[in-house]
C-alpha cells in the first residue's frame, strides 16, 4: 500500500486538551491512537492497514457489504427483469 490509511487524521486538540504536536486520531474508533498504530496507518515498516489493522479491515468490509446490498438486485427482481426465452 502506497497511501496512508483513510481513517487516520492528525489533530492538535481533543478530549478537552490541546497538544504542541498533532496526534494520530483514528476516525473508526473515534480515539487517539498509539504511535505503533499510526505506523500501521501510515504503512511504515512494510505494514499495510488493509491487512494489519483490524479496525480498517472491519470498516472496509462493512462498507463493501453496505455497497453491495444497495446495488445488488434481489433474486425476485433479477428473475422478474430477466428476459424470458419461452415468450
Amino acid at each position: 500500500m502506497d497511501e496512508t490509511c483513510q481513517h487516520l487524521a492528525y489533530r492538535e486538540a481533543g478530549d478537552g486538551k490541546s497538544f504542541d504536536t498533532a496526534r494520530a486520531f483514528c476516525t473508526v474508533t473515534e480515539s487517539f491512537v498509539q504511535p505503533m498504530r499510526a505506523d500501521i496507518c501510515n504503512a511504515r515498516y512494510d505494514l499495510d492497514p488493509a491487512t494489519d489493522c483490524e479496525f480498517y479491515a472491519d470498516t472496509e468490509s462493512a462498507v463493501a457489504s453496505d455497497t453491495e446490498s444497495e446495488t445488488a438486485p434481489d433474486a425476485a427482481s433479477a428473475e422478474r427483469d430477466a428476459p424470458d426465452a419461452d415468450r
